[in-house]
């Protein structure tokens, strides 16, 4: 005990704590110019994202070896509803023969496609897609297509859209998406600090902690990456920036609030700090625990993405933590209680919170716990019923984007005139002499056309096959499945089927996949921690009860408000997974906040008493807490991506749930109803209540009896 309150007092000692600061300052001196190269080791190329072992995944690695470069294709479409013109068909062969020689488009490129009724023309590009380079010179080379495409004559209307051109799109969606989430996310977090401390000061010791944990944060994933111990990409990175700005500053209004109210316990302000440390430390540790090992969780999934977010974000949480627990602690200090002006902490004063919102709240949920918690639950419960409204079995293209940009009109025009499938083909690989075999059983389905391209190299050969549906509908997908067993049933060939509509067919088997064996897991592993920190096994199972529940409402009401209120057409099938390993692993930190402090004062006062000065100790800090982090999320939704703008939502729902509704009513009743069993089978079951801790003053233990906690 004796070398945890001195690891406890280190990092605000009276010395020790310009140690800490001096250190961090080095630190960040390094991490800063690591931390601007994280772009540069993300990873977008499309293995990156897909289920590792899934056939279309091994089609995609399998075509390096039939091509010199990797290469996405453009389809440029031009439409005159009147009919093209003379001068229209001149223009066009024209700019096919600019596209040729434009830098960055490779391969052979065809001649102009004319539709039959002569309103039409498409022309496919093949662009380099090198995954070293990024996506910024990919970008480029479509715009310079593009750029090509804007001096046809008037009336002529061009697009550029197949994969390369969406891919463009969706590559703009995210360009600058660093500092737009930093600077939005920065701006929440300082908006509800001043709003919650009431302070122009003390806001900014967090906010400067908060930053020194994102940029340590970035630049040792940045490092990892860089050696390929982790796999990091453009929703990886964009999470690590809203979940430690989320998490970072949870925990700073969990050690604040403690601090404050220690302060006013002891002279002191080293000797408070390290009491605070102390009292808060378990729950801090606890918390970061929880998100680390839920985001460990994700290494079982097949889909690359989700398994790389893994180790990334529970990187980010426990560089956070670090930070929380020494430069936080150490810059309060340093600057003392005037940073809290105008309401310092004084010692010896009254606590606000024994008789503020919070103590009137427990007071009245007291009354009738049993009502308390049958109406929340039954509330929570119908909106989980929305549940059955999800759609959550992908998105087509067109519905990827809020907007619609110019990629996504040109493939409807594209659809109006030519097969749906063009310029998103069926890939087939296979050994080179079963080629004349394997392109008569593809022939043989009549959900593709009669032709194929073939292309044959170092014993492989890639064959093409355009399929009459559009590439992301349903009836591509059995077509698809069809062309597979038809692929697969010929002999010696090691066929392999992949492309646009197969990769959406393994990714959505994939997800099934890591729904079903990720969320248990998830569960399993809170339940855990949550045993080893309260010491009860009644308490966590309650808990994961209240926190599944919570999830299931925040979700069954998100799906009302995608379908009725957005308008979108459906939601990514990671959707349900993303949304419930964040609010089970943020949403429990409620949990831990409240029933840390629950048990402390259980052991002091009793199971009742217990339960009510735990909620007006902490409830103003998890309120301000989930305000924080769904803030943060929320901010998700301000890129044009309907996936982010669903996730950012869906949690900011769950964590409001779960902060204001589940932790503080739901769980406050269900533990003064449950009474002693909550903590069954440890030492406060059998025994309630027993003596204040020896460094606990009488003085002490009556501010805890009259209301000790914080606003």
């Amino acid at each position: 005990m004796e070398r945890v309150k001195a690891m406890a007092a280190w990092p605000c000692g009276r010395r020790s704590k310009w140690v800490v600061l001096i250190v961090w300052v080095a630190l960040l001196v390094g991490a800063f110019p690591l931390a601007g190269k994280l772009p540069d080791v993300e990873r977008n190329e499309a293995s990156a994202w897909l289920p590792g072992a899934a056939e279309s995944t091994k089609v995609i690695k399998l075509q390096s070896r039939l091509q010199d470069v990797d290469t996405v294709t453009a389809v440029v479409v031009y439409e005159r509803t009147a009919g093209l013109s003379e001068p229209d068909r001149a223009a066009i062969l024209a700019q096919t023969e600019r596209i040729r020689h434009t830098p960055g488009v490779v391969g052979p490129i065809a001649d102009p496609t004319f539709e039959p009724g002569g309103r039409a023309a498409q022309v496919p590009a093949p662009i380099e897609m090198d995954p070293k380079v990024g996506w910024s010179e990919f970008i480029d080379v479509v715009d310079d297509v593009d750029t090509i495409t804007e001096g046809s004559p008037p009336g002529l209307h061009a697009y550029v859209t197949g994969p390369a051109g969406i891919g463009a799109d969706q590559g703009k969606a995210f360009e600058g998406i660093d500092g737009v989430l930093l600077y939005s996310a920065l701006a929440v977090v300082i908006v509800l600090l001043l709003l919650t401390y009431r302070s122009p000061t003390l806001w900014l010791l967090p906010v400067l902690t908060v930053v020194a944990a994102l940029f340590g944060a970035q630049a040792f994933v940045y490092l990892f990456a860089k050696h390929d111990v982790v796999v990091v990409n453009a929703r990886s990175a964009a999470i690590l920036t809203v979940l430690i700005f989320g998490a970072g500053t949870d925990y700073a209004l969990l050690l604040v609030a403690r601090y404050r109210e220690e302060l006013r316990r002891y002279q002191d302000r080293h000797e408070a700090m390290a009491h605070a440390l102390l009292r808060a430390g378990p729950a801090l540790l606890a918390s970061a625990a929880t998100v680390g090992v839920g985001m460990l969780c994700l290494l079982a999934a097949r889909m690359n993405s989700t398994s790389g977010l893994g180790p990334v974000c529970a990187l980010g949480i426990l560089v956070g933590l670090v930070a929380m627990v020494t430069l936080l602690p150490a810059l309060l200090v340093i600057c003392g209680r005037w940073v809290f002006w105008p309401v310092r902490p004084g010692h010896g004063t009254a606590d606000p919170a024994a008789t503020g919102l919070w103590a009137r709240m427990g007071n009245g949920i007291a009354r009738r716990p049993r009502i308390v918690w049958i109406g929340t639950s039954l509330a929570l419960a119908a909106l989980s019923l929305g549940l059955f409204a999800l759609k959550a079995d992908g998105l087509s293209n067109k519905d990827t984007f809020i907007g619609h940009p110019e990629s996504i009109k040109g493939a409807e025009v594209a659809a109006r005139y030519f097969p749906q499938g063009s310029g998103a083909p069926v890939v087939v690989i296979a050994r080179e002499p079963a080629a004349g075999a394997v392109v008569a059983a593809l022939s043989t389905d009549p959900g593709v056309l009669p032709a194929h391209q073939v292309r044959a190299r170092n014993g492989l050969v890639e064959i093409d096959a355009t399929l009459r549906d559009g590439a992301d509908g349903t009836a591509a997908q059995r077509t698809v499945e069809r062309l597979r067993d038809l692929a697969h049933a010929v002999p010696d060939a090691a066929a392999e089927v992949g492309g646009t509509t197969a990769v959406n067919i393994d990714i959505a088997r994939a997800q099934r996949h890591d729904d079903k064996w990720i969320i248990p897991l998830v569960l399993l592993a809170v339940l855990v921690i949550l045993a080893l920190l309260l010491r009860a096994v009644a308490a966590p199972v309650i808990l994961v009860a209240t926190v599944v529940l919570s999830f299931a409402a925040a979700l069954g009401a998100s799906a009302l408000v995608f379908e009725y209120v957005f308008g979108f057409a459906g939601a990514d099938t990671s959707l349900p997974l993303f949304v419930f390993v964040f609010l089970v692993a943020l949403g429990i930190d409620y949990n831990i906040f409240l029933m840390t402090r629950v048990r402390e004062e259980t052991a002091r006062h009793g199971a009742r008493p217990g339960a009510l000065i735990g909620l007006r100790a902490t409830g103003g800090v998890i309120t301000s807490a989930g305000l924080v982090l769904a803030s943060t999320f929320g901010v998700l939704g301000t890129l044009p991506v309907v996936t982010f703008a669903e996730i950012g939502f869906a949690v900011a729902l769950g964590v409001l749930l779960d902060s204001i509704v589940v932790r503080s009513i739901l769980v406050t009743a269900l533990t003064l109803d449950v009474g002693r069993v909550m903590w069954w089978p440890s030492v406060l079951y059998r025994h309630p209540v027993r003596a204040c801790e020896p460094d606990q003053s009488a003085s002490d233990h009556h501010a805890a009896v009259s209301g000790g906690g914080t606003s």
